[in-house]
């Protein structure tokens, strides 16, 4: 690539000020903004169309951290994709977005024309919903927004083509997938759990990420010595799970208890998502449950975990019958009831017998950690409408370690009269089963993990709605591995997963 290639890339800054010069000469400025990961023809055709509308081609392309396609992308980092852009006849100036969307952008340069591909001529149809903010902000600026009308292609099905990302089982899974499902009926399967009225049970988490780098033996004991360098608190447990939600529905109640000894109230409140309503109990000899892990930042391995828990068993009784008065007085209200049962003293055999015998549809995760292994089974609910838990949690709860793991679901499915399980199987993807259809064996969708922490919790929160609402199992499957695909890319409980992330995500595994 020339110089003169590079030297039409430019900062916003320095093109606001070059645009304003044009502007005085009386050039017209016309605007394209876009990915533009995989450059191809239709790319190309695009934007000489667009270049005929004015007399200066601006380009302006997403940062990497605000491509939206899930894991793998983009293939091209915003730099190679600039100097691709810029080795364009048509193209004569290029420049880095700042934004997630191109809104501030076009009130900073303010184009003339600002110019979408034909992909954009029905509005309804971006995922995003930002053309709309777009349109609105050229218009304020005394813009046209316009469409061209050129030949297309999917930058995502030329990479999911030529350049997968993905493991051969998994494009083999998409292809088969999509014989049956397009990205339209998944996402409007997903849309179509927004107005569900979600009933959220479960314990309260705090999750403490403490970074520490190694310093080495001790010279005279024998521990590695690490120096703290900082720490991040996330709302975990229940609260994630809540969060996770949220984007997807609406109306979502979340009951829990919160224990005094370490009151974490004002935390928690301004860390869960405001269309979540709260029922909170306060358990005044009880803890708060806090898991500090210690991790070194490099690659996010976890060194060691220090846990603030209850060892006393239950909830107080006077707090497990408060709940069980509230669940007998309200729990027909709900359309789903999903329970995450970390295994920390809420759910109560009392609890768990109103929970099965009155929620109209009862989803249930119960989980094993480093505190309750083999104490906290699927097995102490007697039935259940959903069920999603992992494979070592089922072969405990079948106390088998050997045998077919679609034998065991038919046990589980059986003994707790449950026709709808799924069972997740971390780099093994996940297997689901309905009674009616049969087994369903979804491969693993991402390749690359940053942090395994709630993923599982994710894909349960997710799916409870989606199998209350009758979708089929399959899809319910793509759905979940999906989700946890956004999942594992995130440190922590840093962010929760939003629905436009997961719908282009959707959307991208299936172009």
């Amino acid at each position: 690539m020339g110089k003169d290639i590079y030297s039409k890339i430019k900062t916003l800054d320095e093109l606001t000020k070059i645009l304003e010069t044009f502007r005085k000469q009386g050039k017209k400025i016309v605007h394209c903004h876009g990915v533009f990961d995989l450059l191809h023809p239709g790319h190309i055709k695009h934007l000489e169309a667009a270049k005929k509308k004015g007399d200066i081609l601006v380009v302006t392309i997403t940062k990497d951290e605000y491509v939206n396609k899930g894991p793998g992308r983009p293939i091209f980092n915003e730099r190679l994709r600039a100097e691709s852009l810029a080795s364009l006849e048509c193209v004569d100036l290029v420049a880095i977005n700042l934004w997630p969307s191109a809104v501030e952008t076009i009130k900073k340069i303010k184009p003339h024309f600002y110019v979408k591909g034909s992909d954009y001529a029905k509005k309804e149809d971006d995922l995003t919903g930002k053309i709309y903010q777009e349109e609105k902000a050229v218009k304020e600026v005394g813009g046209i927004f316009y469409v061209t009308d050129e030949i297309t292609f999917s930058s995502s099905s030329l990479i999911n083509t030529y350049f997968s990302y993905y493991p051969q089982e998994s494009v083999d899974f998409f292809n088969n997938f999509k014989k049956h499902y397009s990205t339209k009926e998944v996402i409007e399967n997903l849309k179509k759990i927004e107005n569900l009225k979600i009933l959220l049970i479960g314990d309260i988490i705090i999750d403490e990420y403490n970074y520490c780098i190694g310093l080495g033996k001790s010279q005279k004991d024998n521990i590695i010595a690490t120096k703290f360098l900082n720490k991040e608190i996330f709302a975990g447990g229940v609260l994630a799970a809540a969060n996770n939600l949220a984007s997807f529905c609406n109306d979502i109640t979340l009951l829990a208890c919160i224990g005094v000894k370490n009151n974490y109230t004002d935390f928690i409140n301004t860390h869960l998502k405001p269309n979540i309503k709260k029922i909170f109990y306060y358990c005044e000899d009880m803890l708060t449950v806090v898991k500090r892990r210690f991790l070194d930042p490099a690659f996010l391995n976890k060194l060691f975990e220090i846990c603030d828990l209850n060892d006393t068993g239950y909830i107080p009784k006077n707090i497990e019958e408060k709940i069980c008065k509230f669940l007998k007085n309200k729990l027909k209200k709900f359309d789903v009831v999903i329970v995450t049962d970390f295994g920390h003293g809420l759910i109560t055999p009392k609890i768990v017998t109103i929970l099965s015998e009155t929620a109209k549809f009862l989803a249930v995760n119960t989980q094993t950690n480093s505190a309750n292994i083999g104490f906290n089974l699927i097995t102490k609910f007697p039935k259940a409408d959903y069920i999603c838990i992992d494979e070592p949690e089922i072969r405990l709860a079948c106390h088998d370690k050997f045998s077919n793991l679609e034998n065991l679901i038919l046990k589980i499915s059986k003994l707790l009269r449950c026709n709808k399980i799924v069972v997740t199987r971390g780099h093994c993807g996940s297997l689901a089963y309905c009674k009616k259809e049969g087994f369903f064996e979804i491969p693993v969708f991402s390749k690359e993990i940053v942090d395994r922490i709630g993923a599982g919790d994710v894909y349960f929160v997710l799916t409870a709605p989606c199998v209350y609402n009758e979708v089929p199992m399959e899809m319910v499957g793509f759905i979940g591995n999906a989700v946890g695909a956004l999942k594992v890319l995130i440190v922590g409980h840093r962010t929760a997963i939003e629905r436009v992330a997961l719908f282009n995500y959707i959307n991208t595994l299936l172009k």
